[in-house]
């Protein structure tokens, strides 16, 4: 096992932490135990837990996982209600592992300007604490809020390759906006998911070329995340909570095999895979 680290991935155990309501969807179960036989094929040491939706602000299951795992190889991002969490209990989930707070607007209706001022409440909280904010967003919206992202008291992970798709229209209009938020050194992007970008799977050749140029632009700024266990798309959900929504079938192996076409530079790869995630998320060096 290596130092790298996986930096997307989700526990689900609904039968000892039940889901949410409202929620967008019920997905399966996904074990600590299966989360550990995945680290283990990817020849991983250290992991980031994902606060997934389907749990609102119960972040239980996380810290039960972040337990079970240990803090020397596992970190966590949590999702808080900005409005009444305090002080206290953020340094209580600081002790237990947690090292940021995600947003997820990609499915929502919210405009710009409302997740702007969730996004700055957000980080007024979490700032003192060293903590960063991960927002998953859809490329439009984070080209939006890019002059504000940049300028934030707290680093940013975008999601997903940023929210960008692979057709030539959102590179075009997105792709612009998070080269300059790589430069201004506030901003990380996780290439992770790739499904999310582009529907030419298992080896997403139209990803390539993105991949290419973010890397090229910034390996200090990127991560890499599996997305583990693969959870469906908001786009195919019609609602019906009593349905299980099965995980997609992705070789997570193969994904990551896909990194070394992308970063060609051993160092490129060492600094998405080990540095960056051990600078940004607090793993002994």
């Amino acid at each position: 096992m290596t130092l790298a680290c996986d930096s997307h991935v989700h526990v689900f155990d609904p039968a000892r932490f039940p889901y949410a309501l409202p929620r967008s969807y019920t997905p399966a179960t996904a074990s600590v135990g299966e989360l550990r036989q995945h680290l283990q094929k990817l020849g991983m040491a250290r992991v980031v837990l994902i606060q997934p939706s389907p749990y609102g602000t119960d972040n239980r299951c996380l810290l039960d996982a972040l337990q079970q795992l240990g803090c020397a190889q596992a970190r966590a991002i949590a999702v808080i209600d900005a409005d009444s969490t305090t002080p206290l209990q953020l340094e209580s989930l600081h002790q237990q592992g947690v090292r940021g707070v995600r947003l997820n607007v990609e499915a929502g209706s919210a405009d710009a300007v409302s997740i702007s001022a969730a996004l700055r409440q957000t980080a007024e909280k979490v700032a003192p604490l060293g903590w960063l904010i991960q927002l998953y967003a859809d490329g439009a919206t984070v080209a939006a809020l890019a002059p504000m992202l940049a300028t934030l008291p707290c680093r940013v992970i975008l999601d997903h390759f940023g929210g960008m798709k692979s057709n030539p229209a959102s590179r075009a209009s997105t792709l612009p906006a998070l080269l300059d938020l790589l430069a201004s050194g506030n901003v990380y992007i996780k290439l992770s998911a790739p499904y999310r970008v582009a529907s030419d799977g298992p080896d997403y050749a139209s990803v390539a070329e993105l991949a290419g140029t973010l890397i090229n632009a910034a390996p200090h700024r990127l991560l890499w995340g599996s997305d583990w266990p693969h959870t469906g798309s908001s786009a195919q959900r019609d609602g019906n909570l009593a349905r299980i929504e099965a995980f997609r079938a992705e070789d997570a192996t193969r994904t990551l095999g896909l990194l070394s076409q992308w970063a060609r530079q051993g160092a490129q790869r060492d600094a998405i895979l080990i540095h960056n995630p051990a600078t940004l998320f607090g793993f002994a060096p």
